[in-house]
């Protein structure tokens, strides 16, 4: 669908009623752990989705990159409805014909030997923390109840009372004491900082390649080759959270690739189910991830044979290295036109790499939810951040064309 087939639907009374009802309904029966825009999605296919008053509208957010194939791709619902006809779930109580090769091929894509499904991006990273402290106690030799992660400030990893003990987002940690001890934070991009907080009692450093949740921060240049340099002289693990950069958001398959970074462990999520069904995964070697023995961890739904139905197409859509291209193609035209923006006085700066960026607006123009609620009527959902900041980050189907509406109506929202 095109923006040539989107032209506005001029909502009548009842259905903007409908809309109404729907949003009082959701609020009156479900916690408001969330602050959604007022729309109510019925359908989406590529970049665009419908609501229930039949108005289109342009998916600039791609669920946080869980959507980097677009909504209803072809490939991956027809995975899914020929899984669905034979068996979907066995636990992990009984082997399925398709995880072999699922974690075969993951394993392949990574540069790795070993994966470890799970569920949701959050569980991939609740397994990073018990794998490396396993491997500390076991491998390492970190006295017992002694090893420490390292992060980094402004993180976002998930919402576990574990992950929250680590962040600095007074939201996201506010009221869930008493916090799991164990982790040191240190500023993003600071070397300085990161070498005097690596001891010998660490056991890995947590990073985000690229900060998605704090405004598409990008770390200095050589900061991530300099980690990857200090944990492999101090025999620590150094895991890259590419839960959202991953699996072709950045333009490459892993946006460690752009230092030509490869981590000790990856940790997948989001796209990696294609936006039907939650996969994560936890990808390393042997050597690590063979700490665990049966009955030491795991998940009921994790590895099922739908998810990795699922994450099989997903695997072999990017082995054709067609998205990361078209990401990085029309990465380079989003940030151009971005710069143009930033020339001005609406925006003050802009970050990112590929189909993924962080708009910082000059508040006077509005807070990033008001831009959000702005772009909203003119048909292009996006999604604010820390004040004034909104992130884009289309699915990597978008067509230029579409790319381009969508920039226009940022534009005509800043004019």
């Amino acid at each position: 669908m095109s923006t040539s087939s989107a032209s506005a639907v001029n909502p009548s009374g009842s259905a903007r009623a409908a809309t109404a009802s729907a949003i009082r309904s959701s609020e009156a029966h479900s916690a408001h752990n969330y602050h959604p825009l007022p729309v109510v999605v019925a359908s989406a296919e590529g970049a665009w989705m419908t609501d229930i008053e039949g108005r289109r509208y342009l998916d600039m957010l791609a669920g946080y990159s869980a959507l980097n194939f677009g909504h209803g791709n072809p490939r991956l619902l027809e995975a899914a409805r020929a899984q669905l006809e034979r068996v979907t779930l066995t636990s992990r109580a009984f082997h399925h014909d398709r995880f072999a090769e699922f974690c075969t091929r993951l394993a392949a894509l990574c540069g790795m030997e070993m994966v470890l499904p799970m569920n949701t991006g959050a569980e991939a990273v609740e397994t990073a923390v018990k794998t490396a402290r396993k491997w500390g106690y076991r491998v390492k030799g970190v006295p017992d109840g002694r090893a420490k992660i390292v992060v980094a400030g402004n993180n976002f990893h998930g919402r576990t009372t574990t992950i929250v003990s680590f962040s600095t987002d007074h939201e996201a940690r506010a009221d869930y004491g008493p916090y799991t001890p164990g982790f040191e934070i240190v500023p993003y991009g600071d070397l300085t900082a990161m070498e005097k907080a690596v001891t010998e009692n660490t056991v890995a450093v947590l990073l985000e390649p690229i900060q998605g949740e704090a405004g598409v921060l990008v770390p200095p240049e050589g900061y991530l080759a300099r980690v990857r340099e200090l944990t492999r002289e101090r025999n620590v693990l150094f895991i890259a959270d590419e839960i959202q950069s991953g699996l072709g958001r950045t333009g490459k398959t892993f946006a460690c690739e752009h230092e030509g970074v490869v981590p000790d462990m990856y940790l997948l999520g989001k796209a990696l189910g294609g936006g039907v069904v939650p996969v994560s995964a936890v990808v390393s070697s042997s050597a690590v991830l063979g700490v665990f023995k049966p009955g030491e961890h795991g998940s009921t739904f994790g590895g099922n044979p739908l998810a990795c139905a699922v994450g099989l197409e997903v695997i072999a859509m990017l082995n054709t290295g067609e998205y990361q291209a078209r990401a990085a193609e029309l990465g380079d035209h989003l940030h151009g036109e971005l710069a143009k923006l930033a020339q001005g006085d609406a925006v003050r700066a802009v970050r990112g790499r590929g189909l993924w960026a962080g708009v910082d607006i000059d508040p006077s123009y509005g807070t990033g939810r008001e831009i959000s609620e702005k772009l909203m009527e003119r048909r292009v959902l996006v999604k604010d951040t820390h004040g004034s900041t909104i992130r884009i980050a289309p699915p990597l189907v978008i067509s230029e064309e579409d790319l381009d509406w969508g920039l226009d109506q940022l534009r005509e929202v800043l004019s």
